[in-house]
């Protein structure tokens, strides 16, 4: 094979790596792109199942609170409920601070 031709195909090896080259480059910005999105969408996410628990938690409340309003009879058997509940809270409470 004449140097010439062994020149021009180096020349179009090398061209081809810097287009694979760049090509990975880009490849790989597109990836840290996708993982810090990942990453914000988890961090939305986490909120948007914590606000579920608080509005579960709340809508809980309101169905106790208007069980104990409509229905005295109730009243009793509720008021130990919640404080079974504010007992476990409690102690979930404490447990967090050890």
């Amino acid at each position: 094979m004449p140097k010439e031709s062994q020149l021009q195909h180096l020349q179009q090896i090398e061209d081809k790596l810097r287009k694979l080259l760049s090509r990975y480059a880009d490849v790989q910005q597109q990836l840290s792109s996708a993982r810090e999105e990942i990453k914000l969408l988890e961090t939305q996410l986490d909120e948007k199942d914590q606000q579920i628990k608080n509005f579960q938690n709340q809508e809980n409340i309101v169905k106790i609170v208007d069980t104990i309003a409509g229905n005295p009879a109730n009243s009793t058997e509720l008021k130990l409920k919640l404080n079974e509940y504010i007992r476990e809270i409690d102690k979930c409470i404490a447990y967090l601070r050890d």
